[in-house]
């Protein structure tokens, strides 16, 4: 997993409410357990009209969002299924981090194993960070994950709260599998004593 420490880059503005798992990445495109591939079908149904076209006005179609590494969005992201497709298309895309006055849990969670910041804040900074969004590609948002504060283009700063653990995985870039290599020393001393004690096992 791609460590997370500070990440300054183009904030994409969506402010609709309850953007659910299957509005981030539809059913259709679920029968893959490839984590990579995902991100041309991210928004599938909103970001192209039937014949595959791309609707212009859809957010990371226009020429300012489409490098867009944060998404700043309305309340309540990621409810719905609990597919784990759904951070796997905003990372493919290029999406690292998204920020909201809320998430559903599973989502939450999922981001976070796969190298995805939440970011919880209050409605009042929430749209703050959402006017600055809508500034288009000049305006930069800093993540800055170590200080725990997202920073506008123009200075304004506000703090979040992480776990600390989640905090030191995202930091060292360990999924579930890094931190169980972690103890690959203390695995490997545990089976030779446990093959010297229980030869049978």
């Amino acid at each position: 997993m791609e460590k997370f420490t500070k990440l300054t880059g183009i904030a994409a503005p969506m402010p609709l409410v309850n953007i659910d798992t299957d509005m981030i990445i539809p059913k259709q495109f679920l029968k893959t357990i490839q984590r990579s591939g995902l991100g041309k079908n991210l928004f599938d149904e909103m970001r192209y009209d039937r014949e595959g076209n791309e609707i212009a006005d859809f957010v990371l179609n226009q020429p300012a969002y489409r490098k867009a590494e944060i998404l700043v969005a309305g309340d309540n992201f990621g409810c719905g299924s609990s597919r784990e497709h759904a951070p796997w298309a905003l990372l493919d895309f290029g999406i690292r981090c998204v920020i909201s006055t809320s998430f559903a849990d599973i989502f939450f969670n999922n981001c976070f194993k796969n190298g995805i910041l939440p970011i919880i804040l209050p409605q009042d900074q929430v749209d703050v960070l959402m006017a600055d969004a809508r500034k288009g590609a000049n305006a930069r948002v800093t993540v800055d994950l170590e200080a725990q504060t997202v920073t506008t283009s123009d200075g304004q700063s506000f703090g979040f709260a992480v776990d600390p653990h989640r905090k030191h995985c995202l930091m060292n870039g360990l999924d579930d599998i890094g931190l169980t290599l972690e103890k690959a020393a203390a695995i490997d001393s545990f089976e030779a004593k446990n093959a010297t004690l229980r030869p049978w096992a």
